[in-house]
């Protein structure tokens, strides 16, 4: 059988449960593979439908599995990012963000609790994009099972791990990699200075992306991440005009 590189990524990808160096080695050694049905949409790395924006990424995903239309993906995008255990205000602000930007952008979270939830409730009526840290057909947090199947019919929900493969801890970080490479630039809401939201903003300064963050007040001690980013070079929303100017 002629080697084929689809259906080998895909069947490294189930074996390996979407481990990225694991899939490499066995793409570098053309190991023996088996030819696997998949219940979902998915597009290997090289394939024209691949998206083009992970290509700037020192590791690219090898496969894509993804639910709903991808030729979201090719239009402009924002990331909208924040703490899981969010304030009262940040969910607030989320929406009054998110209300601006969706008249021009996709909207990109991670579909995970708190501040990416709210991002993508908010621009349900226009158009969102979540990336999963989990297998494609893996609803985590199980509370957001509505906002999963709302977004699957009309929007767009991806990951690189294949159906099945749990939300472990590990995954998260590597999962924000592919937020920071979908967006044009990156708002913060709210974040702690340890938290899933400063790694997504380190990837989009590798790839040169703006950073735009919305302060904290004087003395805040729950959520000192967005603080330290502005005094650092990030740039600061403190008005709806300035996320219109984005």
């Amino acid at each position: 059988m002629k080697y084929n590189y689809r259906l080998a990524i895909l069947f490294y990808s189930v074996l390996y449960g979407g481990d990225w160096e694991s899939i490499a080695s066995a793409i570098k050694n053309k190991e023996p593979y088996q030819i696997l049905n998949c219940p979902f949409h998915f597009v290997t790395i090289g394939e024209k439908e691949y998206p083009a924006c992970f290509y700037d990424l020192d590791c690219p995903p090898w496969i894509v599995f993804y639910i709903g239309n991808l030729s979201l993906i090719h239009e402009r995008a924002v990331g909208v990012v924040g703490a899981r255990e969010c304030s009262e205000e940040g969910k607030i602000n989320t929406r009054a963000v998110v209300n601006v930007l969706k008249r021009k952008y996709v909207i990109v979270s991670g579909l995970a609790k708190g501040i990416d939830s709210f991002a993508h409730e908010a621009a349900l009526d226009q158009k969102t994009i979540g990336v999963l840290g989990c297998g494609i057909d893996v609803v985590y947090p199980k509370a957001n099972a509505a906002l999963f199947e709302r977004m699957k019919k009309d929007h767009l929900i991806l990951s690189e791990y294949p159906p099945g493969v749990k939300p472990y801890a590990k995954h998260f970080p590597w999962r924000n990699r592919l937020i920071a490479s979908i967006g044009t630039c990156l708002i913060v809401i709210e974040a702690g200075m340890k938290s899933g939201t400063m790694l997504t903003v380190n990837e989009c300064l590798d790839l040169g992306k703006d950073v735009y963050c919305l302060p904290k007040k004087f003395g805040e001690k729950k959520f000192p991440g967005c603080n330290y980013l502005i005094a650092n070079g990030a740039q600061i929303i403190a008005s709806i005009k300035d996320i219109q100017e984005i």
